[in-house]
């Protein structure tokens, strides 16, 4: 693929919300272990910022996005507050949901992003819903379903991608494929060695991109969230990319190769595309620890808002949980 570069603002941007998210997550990793530090499961995204800068990068504010139980730097990357995010994965009141849905099931309306999902293969059906509500209201908006290479051998994502291409859905799949489905590598469970090329089985364009070049993911994912915008149905992105983390803050990743791991820490995106980008010239060696700095400070401030935050109270356990009629009760 011939990478046309953005304009250099777009490019600094995207660097300082790569860094951003790593030290979001890092933060969360240090956290994890802690005892009454952060409630349930964390799992990170830790190598695969790219894919996040690069797809939310060309959508409007009107878009919407679907995640998965890897979210924090598609959240991040849309505009979330780091602060009320921060307090939702400590359980906390003033968290993005009021503490009830903790790390795993995040919805931030205010970035319209839908929900997110920790069962694997969920989100592309829901994504389908909320395409087809936009096409019927003839909305120039499109959705966005990120879900990873695992997910990808679950039917529901088959049943969601044929739906879509058959009732034309302005609905771009990003499937972010981190070699790993759990513990399972991607030769375990991929008969075809990639998911773009299942694309052309629906009749909808698919593009691999190297999930490690954010420059490379944003001009894919412009063009095809044009197909999409432009009512010509749903199209398919395969970013490969890998997960320098192990599953959840629990994996401590014995079955990896630590020779495959290695390999793929020297293509750290975020340190790769900072010696890119300032050996082009984009950015200095002080922008970037400009861009750190400023980093540690949100994540700090983040920590302290969630930290002093109270947690719900119990009596609000069946609060802001179901839809109340406008009609009243019958």
């Amino acid at each position: 693929m011939t990478t046309v570069k953005p304009d250099a603002g777009v490019r600094r941007a995207m660097l300082s919300q790569m860094i951003f998210i790593r030290a979001f997550e890092d933060r969360l990793a240090e956290l994890a272990p802690q005892k009454d530090a952060l409630p349930g499961m964390q799992i990170l995204a830790t190598g695969q910022e790219a894919v996040a800068v690069g797809v939310m990068a060309p959508l409007g504010s009107e878009d919407v996005i679907i995640t998965n139980h890897r979210s924090h730097g598609h959240l991040l990357a849309r505009g979330a507050d780091p602060e009320t995010l921060m307090a939702e994965i400590m359980g906390r009141a003033t968290g993005v949901n009021r503490g009830k849905s903790g790390t795993l099931h995040l919805i931030v309306p205010q970035v319209n992003a839908l929900m997110t999902s920790t069962v694997v293969g969920a989100g592309p059906p829901m994504a389908v819903g909320a395409a087809f509500a936009q096409q019927y209201r003839e909305e120039k908006a499109i959705t966005v379903v990120f879900f990873g290479d695992g997910a990808a051998a679950e039917g529901s994502v088959h049943e969601a991608m044929n739906l879509a291409a058959i009732w034309k859905l302005p609905l771009l799949f990003v499937c972010e494929n981190n070699c790993w489905a759990g513990a399972q590598s991607l030769a375990e469970h991929c008969a075809v060695g990639n998911i773009a090329a299942r694309a052309s089985a629906y009749g909808m364009p698919g593009q691999l991109v190297d999930g490690n070049n954010p420059d490379e993911v944003l001009e894919a994912a412009s063009q095809l969230a044009g197909h999409c915008r432009e009512g010509r149905g749903p199209a398919l992105m395969e970013a490969f990319t890998y997960r320098l983390r192990g599953h959840g803050e629990h994996d401590r990743q014995h079955y990896v190769d630590p020779e495959e791991l290695a390999l793929w820490k020297a293509k750290d995106p975020v340190t790769t595309y900072g010696v890119k980008l300032t050996e082009e010239g984009v950015v200095a060696v002080q922008d970037i620890e400009s861009m750190e700095r400023e980093a540690g400070k949100r994540v700090d401030e983040a920590v302290a808002f969630g930290q002093s935050s109270p947690f719900p109270k119990p009596e609000e356990a069946l609060e802001h949980v179901w839809v109340e009629s406008p009609w009243g009760t019958p």
